[in-house]
This record gives C-alpha cells, structure tokens and sequence, in this order.
C-alpha cells in the first residue's frame, strides 16, 4: 500500500514538473516572439520592429552587407522617409514584369539564406513582392523628383576625369580625356546626384520625428528548472 502511495506521488510530481517546464518554454517562446517584435525606432510614429530589420538585412533590401545591426536600423528609418514621401508624391505603379524582375533579384541576394530568412521572419511571397514594389516606387520617385541624368559643364566633367585617375586608367596607361570624357560624365553625373539625394535624405531627418527607445535584455534561450 504504502509503494503504491509512493508512486502515486512520484506520478503526481513528474506531471507538475512537466506541466511547469511547458510553462517555462511557453515564457521563453513568447518572451522570445517579444523580443523579436521589439521596436527599434519609430519615425513620425511608424513603428519599425527588430523583425523588419532582420528581414531588411537578410533579403538584401537595405544595404547592410557586412553591417551592424544599427546601421541596417539607421538605413530602414531613410527608407521609411522616403516611402513616406512616395506615399505623398505618388509615381506612377510599376508594371507586374518589373516587379517580377525585382522579386527575382530579391530573392537572388538572399541566395541560401532565403528559405531560412523567410521562416524565421514570417515573410511569405506576398511580402517580398511588396518589398519589391517598394522599391521600383522608391527608385522611380527619385527618377522623378532628381531626374535620371544631371547636366554637368565641360570643367566638372575634367573635374572628375583629374580627381579619379584610377577609374580611367586602363593597362596601367591613363586614357586621355577625349576618350574617357563619355565615362567621366555618366560617372560625374551619378556622383553629383549621391550628393543631391543624400542631403534631401538629411532635410527630411530633420524635419522628422524620430526616436530610438533603449534596447531591451535578451531572455533567456532556455526555459530554467528543465
């Protein structure tokens, strides 16, 4: 009797235990989840979570090969001003092919990577394929406000030609400028328009409210007392 009693028991503490590990992990996957949807910054009160940036850096949507995660925080907040700015300004919708083409270079970027990130993420088809509407938004925004070709005097384009030797210099013989003037310029033009484009981004930081709320700790990987 008293062995029966004992291994009564001995159940009703292995169910308590196993009850209260799956409590535990049930914390740690929803602390984690948490973790994941943090917000990382807000700009003019859109959220941006620690997912979305995750997501940016994994399918190649924010330049951010090779770069911390602030920096691919810091290039999703210039994102989000311009698609702000998009929204404002409406260029024309790009066509289904375009975006199709976008999709495959996506998903390109991504390489291996791309079944995993899409997973850990939660990012599916329709995801990517507005990203990559996004995107064709974004570029032909700026088609459309900067222009596609800047206009340049002959002096700047020399300008360029000196200043850069090495993008000119072929078999170790510097082209003269005759014939690297038509190199020169696109390049000038599209240096010029980096510049351009690069102090919009600037006005539009400051005239945006931006804010960055302090890092959280990570919870714990593994649930305690299993």
């Amino acid at each position: 009797m008293q062995s029966a009693n004992n291994a009564r028991w001995l159940r009703i503490a292995f169910c308590l235990h196993f009850a209260l590990c799956l409590l535990n992990y049930g914390a740690s996957s929803t602390s984690a989840q948490q973790l994941l949807e943090r917000i990382v910054a807000r700009v003019n009160g859109y959220a941006i979570t620690l997912t979305d940036v995750k997501t940016a850096m994994a399918l190649g949507v924010v330049e951010a090969e090779g770069a911390d995660e602030q920096t691919a925080i810091e290039r999703l907040i210039d994102r989000q001003l311009m698609l702000a700015e998009v929204a404002r300004f409406a260029p024309p919708e790009p066509a289904a092919a375009d975006v199709d083409r976008e999709v495959a270079a996506i998903k390109a970027r991504a390489g291996a990577r791309l079944a995993a990130a899409m997973q850990s993420a939660g990012v599916d088809e329709a995801r990517i394929r507005e990203l990559a509407r996004d995107n064709l938004r974004m570029e032909a925004y700026l088609d459309q406000r900067f222009g596609t070709s800047v206009q340049l005097t002959e002096d700047e384009v020399e300008r360029y030609y000196r200043i850069h030797p090495d993008e000119f210099t072929r078999s170790d013989r510097l082209m003269t400028f005759v014939e690297a003037e038509p190199l020169a310029r696109q390049r000038a033009a599209a240096e010029r328009r980096v510049v351009t484009v690069t102090q919009w981004m600037r006005d539009l930081r400051n005239r945006a409210e931006i804010t960055r709320p302090a890092a959280r700790p990570s919870p714990l990987a593994t649930p305690q007392g299993c």
